[in-house]
């Protein structure tokens, strides 16, 4: 597939940028990784040709192995983790067998492994009787029917001295198990948290703001609880929100929408969510987000969100990840998940179909999509050059590291005060400039070392001609 690289004017401030919440300032950035695909740490962008050029901010899809798929059969809800430091690949993804309607269909909770994330073996485990027989790679099978697993990533002190934790959807709700190995999972750790019948991939994650754990998933308490038409169930295919300040107790399963389908989405008859696998990364929550077409496509788009609540997506909507061309085997449905930490690239595996929702014809596999670490969205500067100006930062100290792509031109900084008056010794013309693509690249001046700023309130002022800013950080 041809990588698509969709482009925006930066309008900061204006209905463009959704409903990024606004740090109040000095921004107490500490070591943690600053994103710039949205308005929060970035004050005001501008390009030196300011009638004729801009700043934009670039989404960039990750690129789908050449090698797809890499697994096939009934597969989806795919989840995955590496190990350090041996490099060792874990993936679950539900398996299944239709039956003639949903209540009779059966669901399982499969493993693969893997020394390069690439070449997945299916061993013969033997743990669980599966349609008759115990020759399968089987390792969770509920106490009625184990579907959606999700790796929950949770403080060490609620592990229970377990390295794995997997949610999954049971009949009577959604369950914790653990292992300590990702292939035998302990009967006695399997708990049900919460009787939600939420029929998706329910993601459970810490939510550092509020020091909580925050459920995403379908309100079908509320909605397709109750009678028989649609005039009284309402719409379940929305994404909604759970939250409980312990993992491991009895969670209300009373939820709120916080996203609902808009005007784009309807559009395109894209009336419905099909789920949102959630992640928190530099205290940001990135959903990959699945529209779904009643009742047919389902494709993958990024939606991301400070505080775990008001959700963005960006204005073009463009595909996270698309569908494969007409006859291919993920041509219909693409449902991606987490991703794993690989070196400086970020690796997304997802389930994969060759037919509609609706269809009892149809194939499964899974995929592996890749992008460089953080490397969603950018802000681009032109070939006349341009501006990213941050909010007030305090410096927490140490040296600035950038993840940048100016392979094709250049990249400097300025420290300023709050008020825009250059630091002696940090302007532009002191910079070494920087003429690379890192996910991690210090910048230096020629004479003074940033370090010497700690503690003071200080704004960074990007100079990007031809080049793409990912992030900033902080750091040793």
């Amino acid at each position: 597939m041809n990588r698509l690289t969709i482009t925006l004017t930066m309008l900061l401030g204006a209905g463009a940028v959704g409903q990024t919440s606004i740090p109040p300032e000095p921004v107490e950035i500490g070591t943690t990784p600053q994103l710039v695909l949205d308005s929060y740490i970035v004050d005001n962008t501008w390009a030196v040709r300011y009638k004729t050029q801009h700043v934009n901010r670039v989404f960039h899809p990750p690129r789908k192995h050449p090698g797809n798929p890499l697994l096939r059969g009934p597969v989806n809800y795919v989840c995955a983790a590496r190990d350090e430091p041996s490099g060792k690949f874990h993936l679950w993804y539900q398996t299944s067998v239709r039956g003639q309607d949903e209540e009779r269909a059966q669901y399982a909770i499969a493993y693969a492994s893997s020394t390069d994330g690439i070449r997945w073996e299916q061993p013969n485990l033997g743990l669980h009787e599966w349609q008759g027989s115990r020759d399968n790679n089987v390792v969770v099978c509920g106490r009625r029917r184990a579907s959606g697993p999700w790796l929950v990533q949770v403080p060490p002190a609620d592990r229970r001295d377990y390295r794995f934790l997997l949610a999954y959807r049971d009949a009577d709700g959604i369950h914790l198990i653990a292992s300590r190995d990702g292939v035998h999972f302990d009967p006695a750790s399997d708990r049900r948290i919460v009787p939600l019948p939420s029929d998706t991939q329910n993601a459970i994650v810490w939510d550092p703001h509020r020091n909580e754990y925050a459920l995403f998933g379908r309100a079908k308490t509320i909605y397709r609880a109750t009678g028989d038409g649609i005039l009284d169930t309402g719409e379940s295919r929305r994404i909604a929100r759970l939250e409980n300040k312990e993992l491991w107790a009895d969670w209300s399963p009373d939820a709120r929408h916080i996203l609902l389908p808009d005007e784009l989405d309807t559009r395109e008859r894209y009336h419905a969510f099909y789920g949102m696998p959630t992640t928190v990364y530099a205290g940001i929550f990135f959903g990959f987000l699945w529209p779904f077409r009643w009742n047919d496509r389902i494709h993958t788009e990024l939606a991301w969100s400070r505080d775990g609540i008001q959700f963005e997506r960006h204005p073009l909507r463009p595909r996270l990840i698309d569908y494969g061309p007409a006859g291919s085997w993920d041509d219909e449905m693409v449902l991606a998940s987490q991703w794993v930490e690989v070196g400086d690239e970020w690796w997304i595996y997802y389930a994969g179909w060759d037919g509609p929702h609706q269809s009892p014809e149809r194939h499964g596999g899974i995929g592996l999509a890749t992008l460089r670490k953080e490397g969603f969205v950018s802000l681009r500067g032109p070939a006349g050059g341009g501006v990213v100006c941050t909010r007030v930062l305090r410096w927490p100290g140490g040296k600035l590291w950038v993840n940048a792509d100016a392979a094709r031109g250049r990249l400097t900084v300025r420290v300023s005060t709050p008020h825009r008056a250059v630091v002696p010794g940090f302007d532009h013309a002191d910079c070494l400039p920087f003429q690379g693509d890192r996910v991690a690249a210090e910048i230096r001046w020629k004479q003074r070392s940033i370090a010497e700023l700690k503690g003071q309130e200080i704004r960074l002022e990007f100079f990007l001609q031809d080049a793409d800013l990912y992030s900033f950080r902080a750091g040793p």
